[in-house]
């Protein structure tokens, strides 16, 4: 059979690898792909983004199933227009994606179904923002409302900085019309770790527990950015927590929007901060896979991703289970030159070891061109055109093993520029060592 994934990212070059491992499937379509997703075996590409050329061309070309990667073909209606033409596809609906669309949606939902989370407060009016800021103390937290691909929140560790982010988002339209409104949060401390479930509208399967590393410098320095590193699974997620999450967050996810008439089927990512204490809070929903969870999350998968997304697409999650790979899976983005401000694009790629057993290495601001030298593969260039470039991930029999050999697949790898953290995982391999981690944005 012939499945379509959407998006161009390593989250997309993930799932489609690990779709293609189902003996059941034939070929794997990814709009628009990347440079890797060009050359994977059972892969193809397809230049298409507009979800109405996507439906027909589902349609045309008889695609058993759609998996939708990233989170703006959600909150654009890409799963209820697939649905109107009979078409399978995995993904929340449009109604359901307010959970990420929308934060302060989200926080109307969480404060409706008792789920535990930040107190906050909404505004459009800058002047209304700023005087609720001189009744609060810093730190304190600055989020544009919309979709603003992780680079929506300001964690303010002073009043002015805080100050500063309601004038840029509300006057100064510095996140666009992600920031036409914003939510200002109470600042969390603690240990952050994503939960990641699939939902079929009733029932929940738990994914392998990870967590991921925001800043751009090792020890959690710099800027915020999409993501540049994740391992699971995440010793923070004890099994206490892990069945605390599920009864005290996901499952009144599930319960409050089938109460409002919108059974979420779909991933649901959890964005959780835990306290030494074990108290639970949740940052914010994702209506997808996280990025880069998602590639060690699916090196460390066992079981037949496209038999487990048929079964939730079916309403039958009840009756399947996944299986894990007892080993620890890590991944270590790299980044491009300027990023995340304003990553270059164009520079060369070489030494991308081959993959293998322990080590794969996801593309991400990929792409392959006939201009340029050296020449990569059958007479194209592989060459940077975004921000995050490559996960190289790997497994491990511990967390140590699989940094060890991620890092060493890094060394033969090489494009201008190219910047990435060498402290991945080291939350988990000396968690004393590290400090409580403040609130920081998703991608």
């Amino acid at each position: 059979m012939k499945l379509l994934v959407i998006g161009s990212g390593g989250r997309e070059h993930a799932i489609a690898w690990r779709l293609t491992q189902s003996p059941r499937v034939q070929k794997v379509y990814v709009a628009p792909g990347n440079g890797g997703t060009a050359t994977e075996p059972g892969l193809e590409n397809l230049p298409l983004t507009d979800i109405q050329a996507l439906a027909q061309f589902a349609q045309d070309e008889g695609i058993q199933l759609t998996v939708v990667g990233p989170e703006a073909p959600l909150a654009a209606g890409i799963v209820d227009l697939f649905q109107s033409r009979g078409l399978a596809i995995f993904g929340p609906r449009q109604a359901c994606a307010q959970l990420e669309s929308s934060k302060e949606f989200a926080k109307q939902f969480m404060q409706r179904h008792h789920i535990p989370t930040a107190g906050f407060a909404a505004f459009e009016d800058a002047a209304a923002a700023h005087a609720y800021l001189d009744a609060r103390s810093a730190p304190i937290v600055v989020k544009a409302d919309g979709l603003a691909s992780g680079k929506g929140v300001v964690v303010a560790t002073t009043l002015d900085q805080a100050h500063q982010a309601v004038d840029d988002m509300l006057l100064g339209n510095t996140m666009g019309a992600a920031g036409r409104r914003i939510v200002i949060e109470d600042f969390l401390e603690g240990e952050e770790a994503s939960f990641i479930v699939m939902c079929d509208g009733s029932h929940v399967l738990a994914l392998a527990t990870s967590q991921d590393h925001k800043r751009l410098r090792d020890g959690d320095l710099g800027p915020n950015t999409g993501g540049m590193g994740a391992y699971s699974p995440a010793p923070v997620v004890t099994p206490e927590i892990h069945a605390r999450v599920v009864r005290e967050v996901i499952q009144p996810v599930l319960t409050g929007m089938a109460a409002e008439g919108h059974p979420y089927s779909g991933f649901l990512y959890a964005g959780l901060m835990i306290r030494p204490d074990g108290d639970i809070k949740v940052l914010e929903f994702n209506c997808r896979l996280g990025d880069p969870e998602t590639q060690p999350i699916l090196v460390r998968l066992k079981s037949d991703l496209y038999a487990l997304i048929a079964a939730a697409v079916a309403g039958r999650l009840d009756q399947v289970e996944a299986e894990w790979d007892r080993r620890t899976a890590l991944g270590v983005v790299l980044a491009a030159a300027g990023y995340p401000e304003a990553p270059r694009q164009g520079d060369v790629i070489s030494g991308i070891p081959a993959p293998s057993e322990a080590v794969r290495v996801f593309h991400a601001g990929t792409h392959r061109t006939t201009q340029g030298k050296p020449a990569t593969t059958a007479g194209t260039t592989l060459q940077t055109s975004g921000g995050r470039v490559l996960c190289v991930t790997a497994l491990g029999d511990s967390v140590k093993m699989a940094q060890r050999l991620a890092y060493q697949a890094i060394e033969s790898i090489q494009f201008d520029g190219m910047q990435y953290r060498h402290d991945i995982g080291d939350r988990a391999v000396n968690p004393r060592a590290v400090n409580s981690r403040p609130e920081t944005p998703r991608r």
